[in-house]
């Protein structure tokens, strides 16, 4: 038996909670996942799964041999990435996880950026604007905008995203100058989900001063992308991440409004497993990204 491959079959069973999950995350076929298993549940003599038709999940003995092979596993993976480091070359796959909105308008390029140093890595990159268990679901590493409370998870900061009120040239046309906070009481507002706060107030700060203008929000979405289109094609005023419109801004399809006025910024952390041994390509592709975010206009 292959102790190294049923493991790596057991462990990614465990992590998908499907063989077939498994299967296609090691690109070997179902049948084959399915031998790793039973030729390592007859080497350790226990029963490591319980199956079902809707899914599979470890047994007491399972778990433990779970936590104790997936870091066994990390350590040797580890090992060798250092050794072909030190040949110079960088190889393996990274799975990363990110919100939508810092995935469309950087991270994507980030990554090329990185492949391109890098030809041999694979990236897997998931965007979507839910909480993810890094162990669970098999990442390496993921973008969020709140400090997460798990102790099994590390968390970096990159700084805080500025927001800033934008509207389009035609919809300021449309009704006139924004001269005073109280005024957006009388527009339409394009925003997130989160920016707002329950009662439907905007909260606006300048200098010392802080006020809650109650607004009418004409739209409200979890997607980066649609805010910002809706935003162009003058839907209202939108309170926006500075790094979604930067382009915008500079090209003047949409206008700063109320430049005197702040808005409660976001704080962006980088976060990985504490459990987990960091892979050097991990660590390269971390100190690359930290690098490149701290230069994008918006973050401070």
């Amino acid at each position: 038996m292959d102790i190294n491959a049923a493991l790596r079959a057991f462990v990614r069973t465990v992590e998908k909670g499907s063989v077939t999950g498994a299967a296609k995350d090691l690109a070997i076929s179902q049948p084959a996942v399915t031998k790793h298993l039973r030729n390592l549940e007859r080497h350790v003599n226990a029963r490591l799964l319980e199956r079902s038709n809707r899914a599979v999940r470890p047994t007491p003995q399972g778990i433990a041999l779970y936590e104790a092979s997936r870091v066994a596993l990390a350590s040797i993976e580890a090992a060798l990435e250092g050794v072909r480091r030190d040949m110079g070359e960088m190889r393996g796959a990274l799975r990363i996880f990110a919100p939508s909105c810092i995935g469309a308008a950087h991270l994507d390029r980030i990554v090329m950026e990185f492949q391109d140093e890098h030809p041999l890595v694979c990236v897997d990159l998931v965007l979507d604007n839910r909480h993810v268990d890094l162990v669970y679901e098999n990442f390496d590493l993921a973008i969020r905008y709140d400090r997460p409370e798990n102790q099994d998870v590390i968390a970096r900061r990159i700084g805080l995203i500025r927001r800033v009120l934008v509207a389009s040239p035609a919809y300021l046309e449309r009704v006139g100058p924004i001269d005073s906070a109280e005024r957006l009481s009388e527009l339409d507002v394009v925003t997130t989900l989160a920016v707002l706060s329950p009662r439907n107030t905007l909260t606006l700060c300048r200098g010392s001063e802080t006020i809650e203008v109650p607004v009418c929000p004409k739209l409200r979405t979890n997607n980066a992308q649609v805010i910002t289109r809706s935003l162009r094609e003058a839907r209202g005023i939108g309170p926006v991440q500075v790094i979604l419109v930067s382009e915008d801004l500079a090209t003047g399809k949409l206008v700063h409004i109320l430049p005197d006025y702040s808005l409660r910024p976001a704080e962006m952390f980088l976060t990985y497993p504490s459990t987990r041994f960091m892979r050097p390509i991990v660590r390269a592709f971390v100190d690359f990204l930290v690098e490149k975010l701290r230069k994008v206009d918006g973050i401070d």
